[in-house]
């Protein structure tokens, strides 16, 4: 139970200091608007499209995949992200702030969170584990995110009867310039050339241009700092009354809501769907973590309320710190870990 807290408090609370560190930068001067304002778009259009891309070639095999458990993840974030919309308009009608609490909701920190803490719950196996459903949750959260925040911002039309118009060909041409889902598929086509090289019998690999690959994962390694540094020089406590209402109501739908539903939807079909150890650890990570941090920076880039998505961010990360602990506990006494 002790290493259980421990490894919470290790997962989220470096998060949280880094965000503070970046409020204090931003408080004494150091951090300026404009320099935020790019950091915004460096970490969105070049570091996180990296690091993912990173992320999913450093997976080994496809070979040996339960297709089951990733069906479950997916179908699982799809089905958060439809209650999520219908929950986000019963409960206020600003667009902008819809598409911050949607995301709030279906999307968590799994690339920078939810790998490392199924490596850290189940060994190995937890990190192979995550490292095959990333290849799938994280295009479906970037699609997702993409679509929501088309959807609902502060930057649509409205029509003759006052409902925000819908431009489907805006939002398939956001899919795809997407610079987090690119990196993604870049990623999955390496491994495609990876695998045909294989199968040809030749030993070529990315990492063999080694100052190349040497580079892009230095680039990955700054992603995550730098990214929340940005957020902490943005983030406004001012803002907390304001949107005191929205905060409460995100945080307890990302970190008690989603987590339950996700973690005991899994363990009741746990042997129709062969689930195991290493999967719940991913479930974790894709249920349970607080919301991602570029779900701030893409409300940013697209026009939805990026406060109060940053504030989501912070203060779901707070909660998770007592919630993933929680649940961690759980699934040791009922046998799962």
């Amino acid at each position: 139970m002790t290493d259980a807290f421990l490894f919470a408090a290790n997962a989220v609370l470096p998060i949280i200091l880094l965000i503070v560190l970046g409020y204090i930068l931003k408080r004494i001067g150091m951090l300026s608007k404009d320099f935020l304002n790019v950091g915004n778009k460096l970490t969105f259009r070049v570091l996180l499209p990296v690091m993912l891309f990173c992320n999913v070639y450093g997976i080994e095999s496809f070979g040996d995949i339960n297709f089951a458990f990733i069906l479950y993840g997916i179908a699982g974030v799809l089905v958060i992200f439809f209650l999520a919309v219908a929950i986000s308009c019963a409960f206020t009608k600003d667009p902008a702030k819809r598409g911050a609490l949607i995301q709030g909701m279906f999307r968590s920190n799994y690339a920078i969170i939810g790998i490392p803490l199924a490596g850290s719950l189940f060994g190995s196996a937890g990190e192979a584990a995550a490292g095959v459903m990333s290849a799938f949750c994280v295009p479906t959260f970037n699609i997702l995110g993409v679509i929501a925040l088309s959807l609902f911002n502060g930057n649509g039309k409205d029509n003759d009867n006052g409902k925000q118009k819908v431009d489907v060909p805006k939002i398939l041409l956001g899919i795809i310039k997407n610079p987090l889902i690119l990196g993604t598929l870049a990623g999955l086509a390496a491994l495609g050339i990876r695998a045909l090289f294989v199968k040809a019998g030749i030993g070529f690999r990315l990492t063999d241009i080694e100052f190349l690959y040497k580079t892009l994962e230095n680039i990955k390694s700054i992603c995550t700092p730098f990214a929340l540094i940005v957020l902490g020089g943005k983030f406004e406590f001012s803002a907390v009354s304001r949107l005191k209402r929205e905060i409460v109501f995100g945080t307890v739908m990302r970190t008690v809501a989603v987590p339950i539903m996700g973690l005991l939807g899994a363990y009741l079909l746990k042997g129709a769907l062969g689930l195991s150890g290493e999967h719940f650890a991913v479930y974790v990570g894709v249920f349970a973590t607080p919301v991602a941090v570029a779900s701030a920076i893409m409300a940013k880039e697209m026009g939805a309320d990026d406060e109060l998505a940053g504030q989501l961010v912070v203060w779901t990360s707070l909660a998770s710190a007592v919630t993933i602990f929680a649940y961690v506990t759980v699934l040791r006494a009922v046998g799962i870990f």
